[in-house]
């Protein structure tokens, strides 16, 4: 019986899909369960953010032990670099080569003749190959293409290195046995494996995966979840039925499939969850006559997990505030964490720091910190002053924590007014929550960012 292939695009499609970017341990969750459940391929989203996406990227590579690696590059050699780094290590990597094939993307969107295209797809495969054993050519919008020219860019990619073929139905609108059309008239012409990665536009993926298989594809390409796409419990459920009559089967563990992912996608923050958690946030409200039990569990709402001496702390801290104002909310509440729980030695101490900032250029700043009586120096860029002052504070410290949240309020009204800035790291699960008050929102959130920083060092030694 034929073994199906499987890639798991479920990093990809929620990337695309969500207004809220998936967080460290989410993405490292999703890709553990499809290796969990047998998928043969875990794919990853593009790299967007390529110091973040770097460390993520590099993490799950090291954890997924049974299934492939594949990482989509972009349009030159230094994506192509960029993303070969990602996932170098990993057991078994792959590269992806994502290009289109139909006119309407390639003139209209990437602006690029047959042609030229062509060129480009040897150009980006044969250098990838240098990198990586394994290479995939991916054929965005393979349904509206021309099928003369999907086979001589396939056959261009192979030519140049290209170990298996995937034909994108981008549009949705195409019919299960068209799909097996195309499947079947590549497959006349080349000989690697052949992928295909469908829409469930009009409901009809599944039918389609099957019609699929049926006409020699050798691997299907479905995600957990995503709006729009074949669903990886859908094709379980049709391959244990079909799998006979096609004479075809997967490594998906059907026994286990479905709780794993309802397991999985509980540990995910959906949008709904979001809201819900902002309207929780929006109920707090504490007064002179809250107890330390009830300021414990708004803290709990807003993320952090309280000592009994900080509760304490943040307790008094709140009647004196109260004393001077009725009531205080989630805002508020934050505030006086930051000032008032775990208060931490300064471990570092900011020294000095320069930024510049321009609409023509990314900023850079230069932070000087002190530590054990040690002068440290950061420099980097970013997308603003604070963007670059918060990433040459973790080239001084050599560590990149996740920054939660970021906060920036007036205190006093005028030119001359007092900025207090807020942020929040997550460090192993915990949030820390230091706060900077300066007439200069720069020096402010630096001030603030070294405060949580402080408590994170504290409490690690």
């Amino acid at each position: 019986m034929k073994k199906i292939a499987v890639s798991d695009i479920t990093l990809k499609k929620l990337s695309q899909d969500r207004q809220v970017a998936l967080l460290f341990r989410e993405k490292t969750a999703i890709a553990v369960c499809a290796d969990s459940i047998g998928a043969n391929i875990i794919e990853l989203a593009p790299i967007k953010n390529p110091r973040e996406d770097s460390i993520v990227y590099k993490t799950i590579s090291q954890k997924i032990k049974n299934a492939t690696v594949s990482i989509p590059v972009g349009f030159d050699k230094d994506s192509v670099l960029a993303a070969w780094e990602c996932i170098k290590e990993a057991q078994s990597p792959r590269l992806q080569i994502e290009l289109p094939v139909s006119t309407v993307l390639m003139e209209y969107t990437y602006h690029i003749k047959a042609e030229k295209m062509l060129a480009k797809i040897a150009e980006l495969t044969s250098f990838a190959k240098t990198l990586c054993e394994n290479v995939e050519f991916s054929a965005l919008d393979a349904t509206r293409a021309d099928s003369d020219f999907i086979i001589a860019a396939a056959k261009e990619a192979i030519a140049n290195g290209a170990t298996a073929i995937n034909l994108c139905d981008d549009a949705g609108d195409k019919l299960p046995e068209e799909i097996a059309e195309l499947v079947k008239a590549l497959k006349s012409e080349i000989d690697v494996p052949v992928y295909v990665q469908l829409s469930d536009r009009v409901n009809m993926a599944v039918a389609a995966s099957v019609a699929a298989i049926k006409a020699g594809a050798d691997g299907i390409k479905c995600a957990m979840s995503g709006n729009g796409t074949l669903l990886t419990g859908e094709f379980a459920d049709a391959m244990s039925i079909c799998s006979k009559q096609i004479g075809a089967e997967t490594s998906l563990n059907n026994t286990k499939i479905h709780a794993s992912i309802e397991d999985m996608l509980a540990k995910i923050s959906h949008d709904e969850y979001i809201n819900d958690t902002l309207s929780e946030k929006q109920s707090i409200l504490l007064d002179s006559d809250s107890t330390i039990t009830q300021v414990a569990q708004a803290a709990r709402i807003l993320g952090y997990e309280l000592t009994d001496s900080d509760c304490g702390n943040v307790h008094r801290a709140l009647m004196q505030v109260c004393e001077k104002k009725d009531a205080v909310g989630a805002k508020e509440l934050e505030a006086v964490i930051a000032s008032s729980a775990m208060q931490a030695p300064s471990t570092y101490h900011l020294e000095s720091y320069t930024t510049s900032s321009s609409n023509l250029a990314s900023s850079m700043s230069q932070v000087t910190l002190s530590c054990n009586g040690e002068i440290i120096n950061g420099v980097s860029i970013g997308d603003g002053p604070i963007d670059s002052a918060f990433r040459a504070i973790e080239q001084c410290i050599g560590y990149h924590y996740e920054l939660d949240d970021f906060q920036v309020q007036s205190v006093t009204e005028g030119k001359e007014a007092l900025g207090s800035a807020l942020v929040r790291l997550r460090n192993n699960g915990r949030l820390y929550s230091g706060n900077g008050i300066s007439t200069d929102i720069v020096a402010a959130s630096i001030r603030a960012y070294i405060n949580a920083l402080n408590k994170i060092v504290f409490e690690e030694e």
